[in-house]
């Protein structure tokens, strides 16, 4: 018996654009931002200098990863003026739009986990190693005490982000080595593996983005017909049931949870349009249809 394509129900119900539109949005992001990073060095276009740690654009604006910043200090080392006004830009616009945004529309490296999702998919790989998710904060905190300890940035000797970029610009070499590693870890070892259980960014930009207003809401959650794709694309599937199916507890359709991404794929592969982009304030415990459905029994 042949599985069912996750999105097979929306792409036939709304057409394969509308079924794609928020995934090719973010592929869109992460290539625009990757490649004006490369224009300096691979074309000598300096639209952007510097890296996703630290960078310069037009030579006026700085933006300062808040995580590489808090690892600098920690390791004793005094920040300077610029690297602090672009470390508050960067905490402003994740706390507003979601720190996980980060992962899902700038990261990268999830370019190279999503296709080690994609290709397990696909190739029907079964299995997995059990991690907490949990986890990820402790590495967080293992990477910041070591900081400290050492007088180190600690995790950026081994971030696969940076070694990722270092390795489109200078080619092949050690740096491909951890990005491989990751790849393989996720295609073989455990399903999104790295993102959802290990990554210490992905941990940081949770706690950093945990209020923020802009979230995704089950708005039409009485519509839901338990095809399962939600659950099934969505990089951390646990943050969906309490806003899809929470209405009879009381749990309103916004999904409140820090470590969703905000990615926009549980709206594309929904047939029913039960998922919408909104604000975490319009998130009544009840659900108009339910509530219709509810008194309709009730007068008979």
């Amino acid at each position: 018996m042949s599985h069912r394509r996750a999105g097979a129900e929306a792409t036939a119900a709304k057409g394969w654009l509308r079924a794609q539109c928020w995934l090719l949005a973010r592929r869109l992001c992460q290539l625009a931002i990757l490649a004006l990073f490369l224009l300096g060095p691979l074309a000598a276009v300096w639209v952007v200098k510097g890296n996703l740690a630290y960078s310069l654009t037009l030579d006026t604006l700085p933006l300062t990863d808040p995580y590489v910043l808090l690892q600098s200090v920690l390791a004793g080392h005094l920040p300077e003026k610029s690297a602090l006004i672009g470390a508050l830009i960067v905490i402003i616009f994740y706390i507003l739009v979601g720190g996980r945004v980060y992962c899902a529309w700038v990261c990268p490296l999830n370019l190279v986990t999503d296709l080690a999702g994609w290709l397990r998919y696909r190739l029907g790989i079964k299995g997995s190693v059990h991690v907490a998710r949990s986890s990820r904060y402790g590495v967080l905190m293992m990477t910041l005490l070591l900081s400290a300890l050492t007088g180190t940035l600690v995790w950026e000797l081994v971030n696969p982000v940076s070694m990722l970029q270092r390795g489109l610009i200078f080619g092949l070499g050690a740096a491909w080595t951890v990005v491989l590693a990751v790849f393989l870890f996720d295609l073989f070892v455990m399903s999104r593996g790295w993102c959802g259980h290990l990554c210490p960014v992905g941990a940081f930009y949770s706690v950093l983005g945990k209020w923020s207003p802009l979230r995704i809401s089950a708005s039409k959650r009485a519509a839901c017909n338990d095809c399962m794709d939600c659950f099934e694309v969505c990089p951390e599937p646990q943050v969906i049931r309490p806003a899809l199916k929470g209405a009879g507890k009381g749990v309103g359709p916004v999904i409140l949870a820090a470590n969703c991404t905000n990615c926009g794929r549980c709206i594309d592969v929904c047939s029913k349009d039960v998922f919408t982009f909104g604000l975490r304030f319009n998130n009544p415990p009840g659900n108009g249809v339910q509530t219709a459905t509810r008194h309709a029994t009730s007068g008979n």
